[in-house]
């Protein structure tokens, strides 16, 4: 689709973490409604995977990998030179993070600044150094990744540090929206439950993993898919939700609205 029609026809929309999984769905999906698509990853042939599908379906996306986006000065030139070639950025969306799993009485200081680092320097980056050129879209759209774990703990799957980022996670959301209201930024919140991806393959979905069975508890009775969360993210960065801001929208199957079955 090209970039004069669809429901972000001629949006810069900016996504971090596009080497698959969530991200490189959000890129085919915003690119196929109309977006600009600037994608970055540190998985530099899968992100480059990525924008050539997003090419041959017909979209336009620019992949900036490898990116380190831990790095302020790598991030603000990054996000500067976007904006420099078009006037502004309008749609953020802040997909990219790594994470560790571990209890508390087992989680190193190690281990928990990598998921401080990985899942919430990330995400405030990226937002910080945008900031300024979205509200020069004076109709910007920021979305952030929450994820179930910030709204509930796990007898299954321990994870102290992850539980600890998501929940900021959801918190920034609120106050993002806060502070962007005034200047035309609206900031809303994806969180995930279990979805279906090569990373959760080969960790909590795999065979000997206690969260392998996760889809009999969930109401739906499956385990989510990608394209389900882009498809969200997408209604969020859309003039559809243009009165829609502060909100952690759950995309879970049901999983966090009830209590666990018997």
């Amino acid at each position: 689709m090209s970039s004069d029609s669809g429901r972000l026809a001629g949006k810069v929309a900016v996504i971090t973490g596009t080497a698959g999984g969530q991200g490189r769905a959000a890129a085919l999906l915003f690119a196929s409604e109309g977006a600009i698509v600037y994608g970055c990853d540190i998985k530099v042939d899968e992100a480059r995977e990525t924008a050539d599908l997003v090419e041959s379906s017909g979209g336009l996306m620019i992949d900036s990998s490898p990116l380190d986006l831990t790095d302020p000065a790598a991030v603000s030139v990054w996000l500067d030179s976007v904006s420099a070639e078009h006037g502004r950025i309008d749609i953020l969306y802040a997909n990219a993070g790594a994470t560790r799993f571990s209890p508390v009485a087992d989680t190193s200081l190690e281990d928990w600044k990598f998921v401080l680092t990985y899942e919430l320097d990330v995400v405030f980056l990226p937002v910080k150094h945008a900031w300024r050129h979205l509200q020069r879209s004076q109709a910007g759209a920021v979305i952030l990744v929450g994820s179930t774990a910030g709204v509930s703990g796990s007898v299954t799957n321990p994870r102290i540090a992850h539980t600890a980022t998501k929940g900021a996670v959801v918190a920034m959301t609120k106050q993002l929206a806060a502070e962007g209201a005034s200047c035309g930024i609206r900031v809303n919140c994806v969180s995930p439950g279990m979805i279906r991806t090569p990373a959760t393959e080969a960790d909590l979905l795999s065979d000997d993993h206690p969260m392998s069975r996760i889809a009999l508890k969930i109401p739906m009775g499956r385990v989510g898919l990608p394209g389900e969360v882009a498809s969200c993210a997408l209604f969020l960065a859309s003039e559809e939700a243009s009165y829609v801001t502060g909100a952690n929208l759950m995309i879970d199957g049901g999983w966090s609205a009830v209590l666990p079955g018997a």
